[in-house]
């Protein structure tokens, strides 16, 4: 067999699928010997993982499209990425020529993949006994220091990929240590990332990851994933720094979720090409947001001085490989401003309106291709980063937006038997659902109950919890797998527990069940998050920069993990309040009337509205004043 793995926002897939797939001449050679098939990574991600571990031990690295020829059974013997066609065209006579005479070869190869596949994921039982509060950050964290790139932010070396997870991490590690040095690191890549042709510049949201060091010229499909994690980082970020630049970037992001990559279901869309139409109408990379000169000046009649410096259309902002214009910045709003004699409300009217100039003359062009399914973990990132906004930003729309992809959730996706679907699209939903599925829905639906107080959302994560224990829970190993006991194996069975660009569903396992034992007193929940962190500890202390939420787990442990319990009439408003603040070692509880879980037994007077400060369920004096609540609570 042929198996071809990519995904619709994959420029090198479309060029394959263009040279080689469409081609008379290579599909007769892969007609006459092999069963082909296409498989869409974001909805197969066990197909894609089994052939990336795969592909990954036979050529030491791997990526999309990523083309693999198995014996009949489905064991790879063969793979790589991106081939051209005379090289894909004589990969495929080898390898017929190699099955027609040495098969037994063939097979013996096969069978050592298979064995080096079935362990690149196991995970060992810690039995030691762990203090986690006595645990060494420091080796760890200098360790991963060296690998930070303080002059553009994020990592040393190219491509750059924005990795939320580690800088919401850092930035949590930073606060609490008042290590300046790592907070002016955080605030730099936060600052860079906005400020590169990395972000779009007129319409807002993230492409995927830099090609270069200093985020100019991106790989620019756009992918609901990211932009998720970068509104929740980039709001978290607002709640410390107040740099009205995090706040915009969040709310442009948002605008660009809501106007190009939501439907009126309040699903979200997966992602939108790096590829489109240019003028002679042949597909072309970042067609759509790059820009001649001429383009330029014709869309800017007025300020075009102003405007060229505050987006350096400049030998800093030309992209040379293209003879084009990526827009990018360089300094902060306040200094553009101040060296240009304007008011902060002169330029801000000024960005506005070049904005809206530069989208109307986009809007003309051909735009990229739109993939519009739906994939459940994905709209739970997406759900979690609305309501990180409302936390910081208190705007309504943003937490209609996350109630309504609740209801998509638990109306469309939510199974019978109370599992999940994996994809929806078409009106249909389907494809059994994933770890990543119940691990995110679990995370999103936590938080929405943290600034609704509506137990339907936290009773939800409760059941959707059972059911994971069910179906991918290993009781010899504390880990969930990957796969529902439900679905057939592909060769193997296995644990994602590294962390990526999005963190890795057991990570977000641990850290949910870390929460809801607080919320249900539950010790299965307790032991089971403690297990899984002490499993991957050995591990983390050696590769830091793939456990960077795992380390976001550990901190819950290291000190206090405050529960902060509102209870009273004006329990909403009380919360809302406090979830301006960035507070990462808490969690919140609260109602408005007496109830009976284990943090709001008990706790209700009636008129009063009171604030409970308490570590594991041993609760201060309450009070009723914000101030005085916040005192109570060491980060």
């Amino acid at each position: 067999m042929i198996v071809s793995i990519g995904y619709a926002a994959c420029h090198w897939c479309h060029v394959m699928e263009h040279e080689s797939f469409e081609d008379s001449t290579v599909a007769a050679v892969m007609n006459k010997h092999f069963i082909s098939i296409k498989v869409d990574r974001e909805e197969r991600p066990d197909v894609d993982q089994t052939y990336i571990n795969a592909v990954q031990l036979m050529t030491g690295n791997a990526g999309w499209p990523l083309n693999v020829i198995t014996l009949p059974d489905g064991r790879p013997i063969f793979g790589g990425t991106y081939f051209k066609k005379d090289d894909w065209i004589q990969a495929l006579h080898q390898i017929q020529e190699l099955y027609e005479t040495e098969p037994q070869k063939l097979e013996e190869y096969a069978s050592r993949l298979e064995e080096g596949i079935k362990n690149i994921d196991l995970i060992q039982l810690n039995t030691d006994a762990v203090d986690f509060t006595a645990f060494d950050l420091d080796a760890p964290l200098n360790r991963w220091k060296n690998s930070l790139d303080t002059i553009d932010g994020g990592s040393r070396g190219a491509p750059k990929f924005m990795m939320p997870s580690q800088l919401q991490f850092l930035l949590r590690i930073a606060e609490k240590n008042n290590d300046q040095g790592l907070k002016n690191y955080v605030h730099l890549t936060l600052e860079q990332m906005a400020f590169g042709g990395l972000y779009d510049q007129a319409g807002g949201g993230f492409a995927r990851y830099s090609t270069d060091e200093r985020w100019h010229v991106p790989h620019f499909e756009k992918m609901l994933y990211d932009n998720a994690q970068l509104v929740r980082l980039y709001s978290q970020a607002f709640r410390l720094d107040k740099n009205p630049l995090y706040k915009s970037i969040v709310v442009e992001t948002l605008d660009f979720v809501e106007r190009e990559l939501t439907n009126d279901e309040g699903a979200f869309f997966s992602s939108l090409d790096a590829d489109s139409d240019n003028e002679e109408g042949k597909l072309e990379e970042g067609a759509f947001y790059t820009y001649t000169l001429e383009e330029l000046k014709n869309t800017i009649a007025n300020d075009w001085n102003l405007f060229s410096e505050y987006y350096n259309v400049n030998d800093y902002g030309f992209w040379k490989e293209e003879q084009k214009y990526i827009l990018v910045r360089s300094e902060n709003d306040l200094k553009f401003a101040q060296t240009h004699s304007l008011t902060a409300e002169e330029l801000q009217k000024k960005v506005v309106q070049w904005k809206s100039q530069l989208i109307n003359f986009r809007n003309l062009r051909s735009r990229p291709r739109l993939d519009d399914k739906t994939l459940t973990s994905w709209n739970a990132l997406m759900l979690s980063g609305y309501v990180d906004a409302y936390k910081t930003f208190q705007t309504p729309s943003y937490l209609e937006t996350a109630k309504k992809n609740a209801r998509f959730i638990l109306t469309k996706q939510l199974k019978q038997d109370g599992g999940l679907f994996h994809s929806y699209k078409n009106g249909k939903s389907g494809i059994n659902g994933y770890l990543e599925d119940y691990s995110t829905v679990i995370d999103a639906f936590i938080a929405l109950y943290e600034i609704t107080l509506d137990q339907e959302y936290l009773k939800a994560a409760d059941a959707l919890t059972s059911y994971a224990y069910e179906h991918f829970y290993d009781e010899e190993k504390h880990m969930f797998y990957f796969t529902s006991s439900e679905d057939d194996e592909i060769i193997s069975r296995n644990f994602e527990y590294r962390d990526n660009v999005i963190p890795a569903s057991n990570s977000i396992m641990a850290k949910n069940l870390f929460r809801l034992a607080h919320h249900f007193d539950n010790n299965r929940y307790r032991d089971t998050a403690e297990q899984m962190l002490k499993n991957v500890l050995p591990e983390m202390e050696q590769y830091p920069t793939s456990f960077s939420n795992w380390f976001d787990v550990l901190a819950d442990y290291r000190s206090k993990y405050f529960e902060l319990v509102v209870v009273g009439p004006k329990a909403k408003e009380v919360i809302s309040e406090l979830n301006t603040n960035y507070l990462p070692n808490v969690l919140i509880a609260g109602s408005e009337r007496s109830e009976n879980l284990p943090l709001l037994e008990g706790r209700f007077t009636s008129g009063r509205t009171l604030i409970y400060v308490c570590v594991n369920n041993t609760c201060k004096l309450p009070v009723e004043e914000i101030p005085k609540a916040l005192d109570l609570i060491v980060n």
